[in-house]
């Protein structure tokens, strides 16, 4: 016989929300390492004294991690859902008949107050500062790295490049637009190129045109992440414009900002050639005593079969070079376009040979055909390289090599599994804020895996 089922009637109901949120549900795992406190106290001076209650920020915070962590991107959505699921009203401490806020409100206040005072920034720190208590950072190796996020800007609606002007932009504009146009003079923005983009987003124009996918241009912005190498803990992330010169700065200003606010100052860092050049390497090794474990920027290999820089030796005691055929090249600062310090514009250092050694010598086929003496350039920057290149192919440079697809795989766990492949806020702020959030959730979601719930704590939820 068919059965059908019949709802009880009862007129009470006993009902614990805790006991039907499963004990390794992963905000359950999370809801540990999260310390809200000073949440308030960060926003208090953001509202006013008087009026109705605003919505309670602690659970706004909460719902911002719910989505960044389940990957729920829509505000819409996220609000629906936590209204709809137990361990989503369990984690925002709804219980059963709390209300959630109506999405519009959210976003305002999300938009609003958030912004202005900076609390994603300091809720990311400070589950950094949890990682550092749960033993996660080693702080001996660090690696750095970009990865490009494409912005909610459409191909079809952009302009040229050399039609967009900052001053035809007047108070009234859109807030994406304001807040470039307050930019322009920040390395990581406005002044980190002078080159004129092919195009430009009308709506936001501090994303990025670019190619760099090997596919298809696109309107992007560039993710920056520091990480500890151990557990891959994110220590810092910052939002730039996707090109190398703003990304190279980035990394700067993210060791500067973890070493003030964390005190972490690593013996090596770990990362790709975009972050080869001479002026980055000279600033970590002579500056901030970090050796680079960085492929150098160099571009004095030759491929036509004659000698490269490599083949002459530099003696920096007595500030010469020795060719192949031992024969000295020295500085000449006979020319006007070198100055007395014998250093050029662009940093460099010339050392030439004597023309007469050059003309009699057997070797000049191979060395300099085409010209009368051989000249070689040297960077005022060079001995920084130097180290650098020393530090490349020892076991501890092939260990950061290997280290540094940690980071990586960072980069695809954020597009792939929390869905941040494009971004759903324009403007600076914008692509800051998502950024803030999603690596606050991905650490989260290292401590929840690497720091897992004690036994007895599991049976007794």
């Amino acid at each position: 016989m068919m059965g059908m089922q019949v709802a009880p009637a009862r007129l009470f109901y006993d009902f614990c929300l805790d006991d039907h949120v499963p004990a390794d549900h992963l905000l359950r795992r999370i809801d540990r390492f999260l310390d809200l406190e000073s949440v308030r106290t960060a926003l208090k001076p953001f509202y006013s004294s008087i009026g109705l209650p605003s919505v309670d920020p602690e659970l706004m915070m909460r719902m911002l991690i719910v989505g960044y962590c389940m990957g729920l991107r829509s505000e819409r959505r996220l609000c629906e859902e936590v209204h709809l699921n137990l361990a989503y009203r369990w984690f925002c401490r709804l219980g059963l008949d709390g209300k959630v806020p109506d999405h519009s409100t959210f976003s305002r206040n999300r938009h609003g107050r958030f912004r202005q005072s900076d609390i994603l920034r300091h809720l990311f720190e400070t589950v950094v500062e949890r990682c550092l208590a749960e033993g996660l950072v080693g702080g001996e190796g660090f690696a750095v790295d970009a990865s490009l996020i494409a912005a909610d800007a459409n191909k079809q609606r952009s302009i040229p490049g050399d039609e967009w002007r900052a001053q035809d932009h007047s108070a009234d504009a859109h807030r994406a637009v304001k807040e470039y146009l307050a930019t322009l003079d920040e390395a990581a923005w406005g002044a980190a190129t002078d080159v004129e983009p092919k195009f430009v987003s009308p709506s936001d124009p501090a994303a990025q045109w670019t190619g760099a996918m090997r596919g298809p241009a696109f309107f992007a912005y560039a993710t920056n992440y520091l990480i500890d190498t151990r557990h891959a803990v994110i220590l810092d992330v910052e939002a730039t414009r996707a090109i190398r010169q703003a990304e190279v700065g980035a990394a700067r200003t993210m060791l500067e900002r973890t070493a003030e606010r964390f005190g972490l100052k690593p013996q090596h860092l770990a990362a790709d050639s975009a972050y080869g050049s001479a002026d980055t390497l000279a600033w970590l090794v002579k500056e901030k005593k970090i050796a680079p474990h960085i492929p150098v920027i160099d571009k004095a290999e030759r491929s036509d079969g004659t000698f490269s820089r490599a083949d002459f030796v530099f003696d920096p005691d007595e500030d010469h070079y020795t060719c192949p055929d031992g024969k000295q090249l020295v500085q000449y600062r006979r020319s006007f376009a070198v100055p007395r310090t014998g250093i050029t514009k662009a940093g460099v250092r010339f050392y030439r040979a004597k023309q007469s050694d050059c003309q009699s010598c057997d070797l000049k086929v191979r060395c300099c055909p085409n010209t009368l003496r051989r000249r070689i350039p040297r960077n005022q920057n060079e001995d920084a390289r130097d180290v650098a290149r020393a530090l490349a192919g020892t076991p501890a440079f092939e260990r950061s090599r290997h280290e540094r697809k940690k980071i990586e795989m960072l980069f695809a766990h954020l597009k792939r599994i929390l869905k941040l492949a494009r971004l759903r806020l324009r403007g600076p702020s914008g692509a800051s804020d998502e950024f803030l959030l999603a690596a606050t959730a991905q650490n989260l979601r290292r401590l929840a895996k690497l720091r897992p719930m004690p036994i007895f704590a599991r049976a007794g939820a």
